[in-house]
């Protein structure tokens, strides 16, 4: 969909005069759709055409730039807030209905019964 460019006289069939159609009918989608981030100045069309293509592209670029930095930062938030509720929430306290856990594994506390046996004949 190449054409004549719409705001200065260029008669040359270049790829940025449909960026320039899309943009002058505000349709963004289109321009963006047709190349406007990638979008190069005609050679044949005035510099004052050619510098409004290219403020407008890096109008675009910084806008979706902007755009992607605010949804890093809405993420980075979001995840540190997760953190902070979490680190908030209550702990978990085991039910007194369920059975307690042993202070020390079967082994070790045979070991210490027999001490505490060997200690007690001893002193008896």
């Amino acid at each position: 969909m190449h054409s004549c460019c719409p705001t200065c006289p260029c008669a040359s069939n270049h790829p940025a005069h449909a960026v320039l159609i899309a943009l002058g009918e505000d349709d963004l989608d289109a321009a963006l759709a047709l190349g406007l981030l990638d979008a190069q100045p005609c050679p044949g069309c005035a510099a004052a055409c050619n510098a409004a293509l290219v403020a407008m592209r890096e109008a675009r670029r910084f806008a979706l730039a902007a755009r992607g930095r605010h949804r890093a930062r809405a993420a980075r938030l979001g995840r540190i807030q997760r953190e902070r509720d979490a680190a908030r929430s209550p702990r978990q306290v085991p039910d007194a209905t369920s059975t307690p856990t042993p202070a020390l594994p079967s082994v070790a506390a045979e070991a210490l019964a027999r001490a505490l046996a060997k200690a007690k004949a001893r002193h008896s």
